[in-house]
């Protein structure tokens, strides 16, 4: 399977990327540490977003088979940068907090936990990240 996306750049570091297949866009702008006005997202922080929510996506789908309802279930991400040796996501802290009804015996929290390490974001990133996920 492949998904296209097209970028243009606008000027001023800001840039806009367009999903080819619903022709959704997002923009784009570099942060304020790195020229950049901070007026979006910048791509380092899409990386993080990508992370928060492929994990919930992957929960969402081990409960959707098991009948959980994980409605309400909430990611944070803290994207931590680095310069040296060069200027790079060097962490990303993943915290998921459960919907504070949810009753799981211990095998289902595991299988869970287990899905959100395994989501295909988390496994591309690159080894050099730090990149824990924690549950609460």
């Amino acid at each position: 399977m492949s998904v296209e996306i097209n970028g243009v750049y606008l000027g001023e570091l800001h840039c806009q990327a367009t999903h080819q297949p619903s022709g959704r866009t997002l923009d784009t702008d570099a942060p304020t540490d790195n020229g950049g006005r901070g007026e979006s997202f910048s791509p380092t922080d899409l990386v993080a977003t990508a992370l928060g929510t492929c994990v919930l996506t992957i929960l969402g789908l081990v409960a959707k088979r098991h009948e959980i309802d994980l409605s309400g279930a909430k990611v944070h991400v803290t994207k931590e940068m680095i310069t040296e040796p060069v200027r790079r996501i060097g962490k990303l802290t993943t915290i998921v907090t459960l919907p504070e009804n949810l009753e799981l015996d211990a095998a289902m929290q595991e299988r869970l936990e287990a899905a959100a390490r395994h989501c295909p974001v988390h496994q591309s990133l690159h080894p050099d990240i730090d990149a824990p996920i924690k549950f609460c």
